[in-house]
């Protein structure tokens, strides 16, 4: 205790300053270190158990398969024996042949059982549609009449979709009567793993794919398929930006970590791969470290709190040392108390401000992010309800489109907090030639479902020339669709509403939004920051106090106005591109 005394002693007859800067590097250290452990334990072990679950869900869908195909394997033995089929092949009688493979087929499950003569001809078929085509040149028909067992050949329609066939040729003393052929449904597990988030593909021993969950990828070679464009989701983007980078276990294309695991099935060499996304690894992570964080800042502000107090007793006790100075000098000292004061309070009033202004930075923050979110996720949870409804259908390729639609939209969302993040900066390194009349037709796609949902009338104008004005495409969007849903908000309740887009270039390009809603109340305090006239909840105010700072940012101004039949009118003015009025800005 005697020797740690002095060094506790040392450290607090050091500047206030310098032991908070001592003790907040001590601090920022153990938090790296704590936050580098985390990452790296937690990861490791999110990592394993995803590995492990695809793994262990490669097994069971290759069970699965192999399942299907030893079941299926019997059954052109079994009718190989049906006295009804080769009687019909030596009588030539197949009156009743078709109603017996359809009876069949419905008992063991399979898609499709023919039976085709000696010539290769379909003579009978579970599907009536079948009967007469010639299979005489056919794999099937060629490998059964080689053998003496059952074989089984997958080969490629014309539809791009391969077939699973086991085929057998029936003989009655040693003399050829016809084959059997028995047609596998492999697909109906291709449509279950339509559920999952990884990418899954089985490939036989050519490393030629016959199942996947992206149906363009049949028939090409795994990295091939990889190759593929264009993508449909950030998973396939991931997957085939480089496929000369690939790894067995995991791969970095494009500056995205994937894990590729892989499973045998036995039969004929097949192979089923699946190629899965470290996000969820990332997001364990993330949430774990933003508690740390949270943690950590919470004791910063301890230990602030902690070193203002021990320099306030370290004060006192000065104090309490120079009572006797003090008499002796007690006029001097009152003014030196009375300087020493109004020292304090200013620094204290200097915290304060700075403090509140930054409380008052981080809540016009939040509250913006809030509100440019609302937006795509409206958009977002009208295209979820789609797609569930499509997938129910059963119309995977248009359920495709609306994922699509929702990953543009997550893209999108980050975008809108990047941009929230840089707006107090004012940056323009974005800034370049925009056609005002791209943006409204991106802002009218993202209104789109509201406008359907809501069955408003939509009347768009757009010149057939260029529009081009000096801007960013991002924050125009961004104005438009404000403006879009304040009209879609002031229409609430009306019988018939409707809403018209005017864009005129002329000396300045002019977008106006018109609505036939309830107008606007107070047009003088309209574009200020959280006025608004919705209930709680529907609106911050924020919307237009944004918008109009945008639109001066490039040199334009924002209006409204209310319009004489009822509604009101939104203007966007901004300088044609080339104006001069913008170089000299």
């Amino acid at each position: 205790m005697s020797a740690a005394q002095p060094d506790a002693e040392g450290f607090f007859n050091l500047p206030n300053r310098t032991r908070q800067r001592l003790a907040f590097a001590a601090l920022i250290a153990v938090a790296l270190v704590v936050i580098g452990v985390t990452i790296t334990v937690l990861g490791a072990r999110r990592t394993e158990a995803i590995r492990n679950q695809a793994e262990l869900r490669l097994t069971l869908f290759a069970g699965n398969v192999m399942s299907e195909l030893r079941r299926s394997s019997i059954v052109p033995q079994l009718l190989a024996r049906d006295p009804l089929l080769t009687s019909a092949l030596e009588s030539r009688d197949f009156s009743q042949s078709s109603q017996r493979l359809i009876e069949y087929r419905d008992e063991l499950g399979v898609a499709r059982l023919m039976l085709l003569d000696r010539d290769g001809r379909t003579v009978a078929s579970s599907d009536r549609v079948d009967i007469g085509k010639e299979h005489r040149n056919e794999p099937y028909m060629v490998d059964a009449l080689r053998a003496d067992t059952t074989v089984f050949t997958s080969i490629f329609g014309d539809v791009g979709r391969p077939l699973f066939v086991y085929s057998r040729k029936l003989t009655r003393a040693g003399e050829l009567l016809g084959v059997i052929t028995v047609e596998v449904d492999l697909f109906k597990y291709e449509r279950s793993w339509d559920g999952i988030s990884e990418a899954v593909i089985v490939k036989d021993s050519n490393d030629v794919v016959l199942l996947t969950t992206e149906p363009r990828w049949r028939g090409k070679t795994e990295a091939a398929a990889l190759a593929q464009e264009p993508p449909k989701n950030a998973l396939v983007r991931a997957l085939r930006a480089r496929t000369d980078v690939f790894d067995a276990e995991n791969s970095v294309l494009d500056g995205q970590s994937v894990m590729r695991s892989q499973a045998r099935v036995p039969f004929q060499g097949w192979r089923i791969v699946s190629f899965s996304t470290y996000t969820p690894v990332r997001e364990r992570v993330a949430s774990v470290v933003a508690l740390q964080v949270m943690a950590f800042a919470i004791m910063a502000a301890g230990l602030f709190y902690l070193t203002s107090r021990a320099a306030e007793r370290r004060s006192l006790r000065l104090q309490r040392e120079s009572a006797e100075l003090r008499k002796l000098n007690l006029l001097l000292q009152r003014e030196i108390s009375e300087r020493q004061k109004a020292e304090r309070s200013l620094e204290v009033a200097e915290q304060t401000i700075a403090q509140s202004s930054k409380l008052a930075a981080l809540g016009e923050m939040s509250a913006a992010v809030s509100h440019e979110l609302n937006q795509p996720l409206a958009a977002m949870k009208t295209y979820l309800a789609g797609a569930r409804l499509l997938v129910r259908r059963q119309r995977s390729e248009e359920a495709i489109v609306s994922f699509q639609r929702i990953n543009d939209l997550i893209d999108r969302m980050a975008a809108i907090t990047r941009q929230l993040k840089s707006y107090a900066s004012k940056g323009g390194d974005a800034i370049g030639r925009v056609d005002l009349r791209a943006a409204v037709d991106s802002s009218l796609a993202m209104m789109q479902p509201q406008f359907r949902q809501r069955a408003i009338g939509l009347t768009v104008s757009l010149p057939d020339a260029a529009a081009d004005v000096l801007a960013e495409q991002f924050r125009l969007e961004q104005v438009i669709v404000n403006l879009l849903r304040n009209a879609v908000d002031a229409t609430r309740g009306r019988p018939d509403p409707q809403i018209d887009i005017i864009l005129v270039a002329g000396d300045q390009v002019t977008l106006s939004v018109l609505d036939n809603g309830t107008g606007i109340v107070d047009l003088d305090a309209l574009f200020e920051p959280f006025y608004t006239t919705k209930a709680a909840g529907d609106g911050v105010g924020l919307g237009l106090a944004i918008s109009s700072s945008i639109v001066a940012d490039l040199g334009g101004r924002l209006t409204a106005r209310n319009r004489p039949e009822g509604g009101a009118v939104f203007e966007v003015q901004l300088p044609k591109f080339g104006d001069d009025r913008i170089a000299a800005q």
